[in-house]
């Protein structure tokens, strides 16, 4: 039910975005959304060290760094890309830096461009995969860690044909 309100195209913007900041995954990693361009091009998060987010050392879990990274190139790309196209994430590779002894934040940037080839390399190629990097930093601009996200964009036509050939092979 949740997921259904947080995806729901017909909720006005300024409540869509701020609904991943109540989203129980999200949530419970410390991180919190503070702005969304209309757009859907920019996003930027604040993850704060707190008793949440503190871990035995006291610095933050990496489990919230990484979290804290996860799902918002996959989402940007996908409110951009339109209903013709499958988004996922296909893989993560984390690097941290130093520890998070403070607020951390990053600022994830996808402009309209980079979405338009996107879907022509997509239309050419019916698949491809993107690697995008985030570095998470404090307030000085200091990076703590940095994540790696590659993206796997595909046409949904060629997507849904490719999924019933391998159904079909598994049957035989």
């Amino acid at each position: 039910m949740f997921q259904r309100i947080v995806t729901s195209k017909r909720m006005p913007f300024s409540i869509y975005w701020r609904m991943f900041n109540f989203w129980p995954a999200l949530r419970g990693t410390g991180m919190r959304v503070t702005r969304v361009s209309r757009d859907w091009t920019e996003l930027d998060i604040r993850l704060k060290l707190n008793w949440r987010t503190r871990n035995y050392v006291g610095t933050i879990f990496g489990g919230s760094i990484y979290a804290a990274a996860d799902p918002f190139y996959m989402v940007m790309i996908l409110r951009q890309i339109g209903d013709d196209y499958v988004v996922w994430d296909k893989s993560a590779r984390i690097t941290f830096k130093r520890p998070g002894t403070t607020t951390l934040y990053a600022k994830f940037r996808v402009p309209a461009e980079e979405v338009a080839e996107l879907k022509a390399i997509a239309d050419r190629e019916n698949q491809l995969d993107r690697t995008y990097s985030i570095d998470l930093k404090d307030a000085d601009g200091r990076v703590y860690a940095t994540v790696d996200k590659v993206i796997y964009v595909a046409r949904k036509d060629w997507f849904k044909a490719r999924q019933a050939r391998r159904a079909e092979r598994s049957l035989s």
